[in-house]
């Protein structure tokens, strides 16, 4: 194993990342600095860090590319848009990725076809079906690798238990290729936020360690959330302040 492949595994475990656990990564991959290998050597160092029996997860959100206006996916061509080491995931020999027009997962290891299988029965973004739904389900992580706590999609799911007054938008009627070439449609509720923007970072109120961990990894500020622990907080705060994850738009 190379030296800093070694350091990214040590500094993942020492983090908290458990060995045989189930983690999804929001990731900015520069903040880890000059880094040989690149993308490849983070994921190498993920998979080591969890071990065989581990899964690993990354967003393969695409709504920049699909939506009311270009209402069709491609579950294996159309590109995500949450940065160059989901995109590398997304495309890497032997990671699946589950059906979503705009929030989908990628993913590998022994219960990704359970995490991921059924994404495409889901009628909003993520709802039960989604893997960040079964997420605490399955005891899992969430590592924000250098992008701090704000782009939690986990929390999208935990808002759609809440229902709150900024969540929803429209429908869209979506084309599906699945990656068999074959077609089906899906009817999404999308989401809004119109006039809203999104504070999940204020998280970091409501849970203390173990349930939140910090570190530095290379040059990279990380957080390591507990994902049962962050929904049971989340959704005790929603219940007593709907819009206490949010704020309204500066002008």
């Amino acid at each position: 194993m190379p030296d800093i492949e070694f350091e990214l595994v040590n500094g993942w475990r020492n983090l908290g990342v458990r060995l045989g656990g189930v983690l999804l990564v929001h990731s900015s991959l520069r903040s880890l600095g000059p880094l040989e290998g690149g993308a490849e050597t983070v994921v190498l160092s993920l998979l080591e860090a969890l071990g065989p029996q581990g899964t690993l997860l990354m967003p393969a959100l695409s709504y920049r590319t699909v939506g009311p206006k270009s209402p069709l996916f491609n579950v294996i061509t159309t590109p995500s848009c949450v940065g160059a080491l989901p995109e590398y995931f997304r495309t890497r020999p032997g990671t699946l990725r589950s059906v979503h027009p705009t929030h989908s997962v990628s993913g590998g290891g022994p219960l990704v076809n359970s995490l991921l299988g059924e994404h495409i029965r889901s009628t909003t973004p993520c709802g039960p079906y989604s893997p960040f739904a079964r997420l605490p389900e399955a005891n899992g992580q969430i590592l924000f690798l250098g992008c701090g706590l704000r782009p939690n999609t986990s929390m999208h799911a935990v808002e759609e238990r809440v229902e709150p007054v900024y969540l929803y938008g429209d429908v869209t009627d979506y084309q599906v290729i699945l990656a068999d070439g074959s077609q089906q449609r899906m009817v999404v509720r999308n989401h809004g936020f119109e006039g809203w923007s999104q504070r999940y970072d204020r998280l970091a109120q409501h849970l203390s360690a173990p349930a939140l961990r910090q570190g530095n990894i290379l040059s990279a500020s990380c957080y390591l959330v507990d994902a049962p622990a962050m929904w049971a907080a989340a959704l005790a705060a929603l219940h007593e302040d709907p819009l206490c994850f949010v704020e309204r738009h500066r002008h």
